[in-house]
């Protein structure tokens, strides 16, 4: 019989929460970075609920592999208007993490202010 070839059926998701100010991050500016070239595979901005629209990695696109998330947190504090400092403790927020199964759901959340963050894999 011959081999039928299907897409992945897992994907990538991100969310950002502020914990701040207790509200989901909007506007929130995410580079999507392969590791192993260094290539920016996509830019998004998260949605009113702090999410993208759509996953940031599926189908044919979602393979094994090491990548990176950059969260534009200083830039997002500061619009928001967020007393923080001219060079902010906190700009470019990289979160790497590897992709072992293109079969599973990877859930990246980010949860920060302008002086903390922190990551767990989600559901």
């Amino acid at each position: 019989l011959d081999k039928i070839e299907t897409s992945p059926i897992g994907f990538l998701t991100t969310h950002v929460l502020d914990t701040a100010n207790g509200i989901p991050a909007a506007g929130m500016f995410i580079e999507l970075k392969r590791i192993s070239d260094n290539t920016i595979l996509k830019q998004f901005i998260t949605n009113a609920d702090g999410r993208l629209d759509k996953p940031a990695l599926s189908g044919s696109e979602f393979k094994s592999g090491s990548y990176e998330l950059q969260f534009h947190v200083g830039e997002y504090f500061a619009a928001l208007g967020t007393p923080i400092a001219p060079t902010p403790f906190l700009d470019v927020v990289p979160i790497r993490f590897g992709i072992d199964n293109p079969e599973s759901h990877y859930h990246v959340p980010l949860l920060c202010s302008p002086w903390s963050f922190s990551t767990y894999r989600g559901s």
